[in-house]
């Protein structure tokens, strides 16, 4: 099983790649497609959570940053955190997850806007591709802050 048959996989550049959840054996094989980071937006108490994904990343040697972001209250402080370990990883190939690439999508679409990488729509037409934040408490507000527009 490859990294792209985790849910909701989207390859976002050579760079970048997000998800939802991502199984052990997808995890232990990422080192040899050639990833060198993983950001983690999934709590460890999550239902969908990897037992031990920390050590099965860190063991081959790549770097990984746990970012619990509550999908029922999500922050500022979590998105600048997430911008914070993106920035901190620099041109390393990085695969970025959460149960179901809904935390991620919305993180680093406005990540990508603030960095010059992509417009307002194309932020909007990932995010929409994936799901709807005003239908999930917390999200669409968290969003227009990131966005400036609250």
């Amino acid at each position: 099983m490859a990294i792209e048959q985790s849910y909701n996989f989207r390859r976002v550049s050579d760079q970048v790649s997000t998800s939802g959840v991502v199984p052990a054996p997808v995890l232990e094989a990422l080192k040899s497609e050639g990833y060198e980071a993983v950001i983690n937006l999934m709590p460890d108490d999550s239902q969908y959570a990897v037992p031990g994904e920390a050590d099965i990343v860190t063991s081959q040697g790549l770097e990984y940053c746990y970012i619990p972001v509550d999908f029922t209250r999500p922050t500022v402080n979590d998105f600048t955190q997430f911008a914070s370990a993106l920035d901190g990883l620099g041109d390393r190939r990085v695969h970025i997850h959460c149960a179901a690439n809904f935390r991620v999508s919305a993180f680093y679409s406005r990540y990508a806007v603030r960095a010059g990488l992509w417009t307002r729509a194309d932020a909007e037409a990932f995010v929409g591709d994936l799901w709807k934040p005003a239908e999930h408490e917390g999200w669409q507000p968290l969003l227009e802050q990131l966005d400036g527009t609250d």
